[in-house]
């Protein structure tokens, strides 16, 4: 029996296959050796000038701010009370009302009151005759010095017991001091209060005002805040305050009331109760420091540097950080001048001496620098 092929033919061509792949995957392999070698080599000549961005140092001029929780305020919170004691007759208004100025809001039983007063003019009149009596024998010199004096202190006397009479009988009756709402209505009638017994809590219903509460570090810097705004959930927009008083002594946990008043033109008017976010701003601007761009720094054995560039090269120097800011700055206290140059793009991957080019600032009418 014979075969097409001899077994010889087919080990060469089985043979050719493998010496076959075994050529491409050497030149596979040389390839990659070539293009690494190739990758590692390529490196920038060291003479050649690189672009980095630069900037002038300034003096250290930034505005903070910080922020506190707030509540809205009445202008005027007053509890109402009797200046006499008695029986509270009848209430005008309700909680949650409405009043004018001068509205009459609450009366007590006034018959007693009226009686003592009807009591008080009676003996006025007749110590008041008398008097007027006297006082006419002595124009005459008729009546002595003596009982001059007498008759005109008895008639002063009097005359304090009768004002004294009316202005109880006046005091039946409150009458609104200002424009307001009731807040609470503590007592109704008819019940016996005493002089000085509050009946009921009125607010006033002029702008209110935002109160908060601030520590002592920043009480101390008062005087130094820029400006004052406040924001509510239910308005975008943040609105501008006035400071009315800062309380000069700390509650129990060391904090320290500062009462803002709201714009009479105010888009919106909260109402006593409600929540607010207070923003303080202060604008910092102290001589002994400067302000760079946080991308200007970097670190080297845990400490900080700058590059300063100056007539096409960069050298590094050691600078002091004391704070970052959340608009990108760092406050420098110490190693900067105002007006020296530093690279504030690329700094981590700086050498010394190294030539470099400052890339031109954007042309607002050239962008892109084609023409």
């Amino acid at each position: 029996m014979e075969f097409p092929y001899s077994v010889n033919s087919v080990l060469n061509s089985k043979f050719n296959t493998i010496k076959m792949r075994k050529d491409i995957l050497k030149l596979c392999f040389m390839v990659a050796i070539v293009v690494l070698y190739g990758c590692k080599n390529e490196q920038k000549n060291p003479s050649e000038s690189v672009w980095v961005k630069i900037d002038t140092v300034k003096n250290s001029t930034f505005k903070e701010t910080l922020q506190f929780p707030a509540k809205i305020k009445a202008s005027q919170e007053v509890n109402i009370a009797f200046k006499i004691s008695g029986t509270m007759q009848r209430l005008y208004v309700k909680e949650g009302e409405y009043f004018k100025r001068g509205a009459l809001i609450a009366q007590m039983e006034s018959r007693d009151y009226e009686l003592q007063l009807q009591a008080a003019e009676s003996e006025y009149n007749g110590v008041k005759a008398e008097a007027e009596r006297v006082f006419a024998l002595y124009a005459d010199s008729v009546a002595t010095a003596s009982e001059y004096d007498k008759a005109r202190y008895g008639l002063k006397q009097i005359t304090a017991k009768y004002e004294n009479a009316k202005n109880q009988l006046a005091d039946t009756k409150i009458y609104a001091p200002f424009d307001g709402i009731v807040k609470t209505c503590l007592l109704d009638p008819p019940t016996i209060v005493g002089a000085g017994m509050p009946i009921m809590t009125i607010l006033s219903s002029n702008m209110p005002e935002v109160e908060i509460y601030v520590p002592a570090s920043t009480y101390y810097r008062i005087e130094d805040v820029e400006s004052y705004s406040v924001k509510f959930d239910f308005h975008d927009e943040p609105i501008a305050l006035q400071k009315i008083s800062v309380s000069p002594s700390a509650n129990s946990n060391q904090l320290y009331a500062v009462r803002l008043a709201l714009p009479l033109a105010a888009k919106v008017k909260p109402t006593a109760g409600m929540s607010a976010m207070v923003d303080i701003t202060f604008n910092r601007n102290n001589s002994g420091e400067v302000s760079v761009p946080a991308s200007a720094l970097f670190s080297q054995n845990d400490e900080s540097y700058v590059w300063i560039y100056k007539d096409g090269d960069v050298q590094p120097r050691k600078v002091v950080v004391s704070s970052l800011h959340l608009d990108g700055s760092a406050t420098i206290t110490d190693g900067l001048s105002p007006g020296e140059i530093i690279v504030t793009a690329g700094a981590k991957s700086m050498k010394s001496n190294r030539k470099v080019k400052p890339l031109q600032p954007k042309n607002a009418t050239n962008i892109g620098g084609i023409l």
